[in-house]
């Protein structure tokens, strides 16, 4: 009996016999990434004053990246791209969790929370 303990088959591209239909669902799925990453740069690069949104769009950022790498170790059959994005989810939480950390004790000091006197935070 052959039995697969973890297997790929159901994030597989099985479901479309065609190659030319999983050529078409591939370019799919990574223009969807690519949009994602770019929404997210351009977020970082034109909101220089709200620190939550910058935050946002790392993490935007971080799981287009993600589905990046779950994208192409699925397209490859290999299993080191999905656990590479678990390990970059992880970072990405830590990121976000001791961020807002540090934003909710700025806010407790200073009362409010602008990114441009941010500068006093060097010390």
């Amino acid at each position: 009996m052959n039995c697969k303990v973890f297997s790929l088959e159901i994030l597989n591209f099985n479901l479309f016999n065609d190659k030319k239909k999983k050529k078409i669902m591939f370019t799919i799925q990574i223009t969807t990434n690519i949009i994602l990453f770019l929404i997210g740069t351009i977020g970082i690069l034109f909101n220089r004053r709200n620190i939550l949104i910058i935050l946002m769009c790392i993490e935007l950022i971080l799981l287009s990246v993600n589905l990046n790498f779950i994208i192409f170790s699925v397209y490859l059959e290999d299993f080191v791209g999905i656990i590479f994005s678990l390990f970059i989810l992880t970072v990405a939480a830590s990121e976000s969790a001791i961020g807002l950390a540090i934003l909710i004790l700025y806010n407790r000091v200073r009362g409010h929370i602008d990114i441009t006197e941010l500068a006093t935070l060097k010390g």
